[in-house]
Order: structure tokens, then sequence, then C-alpha cells
């Protein structure tokens, strides 16, 4: 049986690529995916965590957290294209579309 800690590492090093890539990169696409990698680490403690305790709580909160994730990504892809369509870039420097 592998131990708890060992998915705990596994999510926490997966959570820090994703933070960095979202610190890092200036494309919205891999920021994008850099959101989802962090929340499947969040997804890997929970069932972690789930399955130590024996509950099935966790795994509740994974498919909630599953069906927010894509929702987010479906709107997050959408918004995506309609900023490259107006400015042909997809570089976060390049454009301040939010700002007055």
């Amino acid at each position: 049986m592998v131990p708890v800690s060992a998915y705990l590492i596994v999510a926490i090093v997966l959570f820090g690529i994703g933070t960095v890539g979202v610190l890092i990169s200036r494309n919205m696409i891999v920021m994008f995916m850099c959101i989802e990698l962090m929340l499947n680490a969040a997804n890997l403690a929970l069932i972690a965590f789930s399955r130590s305790l024996e509950v099935m709580d966790g795994h509740a909160f994974v498919f909630l957290v599953l069906t927010v994730a894509a929702a987010e990504a479906a709107v997050g892809l959408a918004i995506v294209l309609a900023i490259y369509r107006n400015r042909e870039t997809i570089n976060i420097d390049r454009f301040s579309i939010l700002k007055w």
C-alpha cells in the first residue's frame, strides 16, 4: 500500500509546477493549462485524504471540482478565441483589454 505522504508529495510538486507556469508564462493557453494542473493537484490531495480516512466525501468534492474545471476550460477557451480574433495575439503582455 502506498502511503498518503507519497500522494501528497506528488500533489505538491504538480501544484508547484502549475504555479510556476502561471507566474512565468505569457501565453494565455499555457496559463489555463497550468491552472488545470493546479486543480488536478488539489484533486489528487482530496482523493488521497479521502482514501486514507475511508470516507467518500473527498470523491464528491473531486467531481464538483472536475465540473468547475470543465466549465472554466470551456469559458476560458472561448474568451481566448475572442481575444485572438480581436487582437491577433494571445500573449498576455501585448494587450490591455481589461484596463480602463
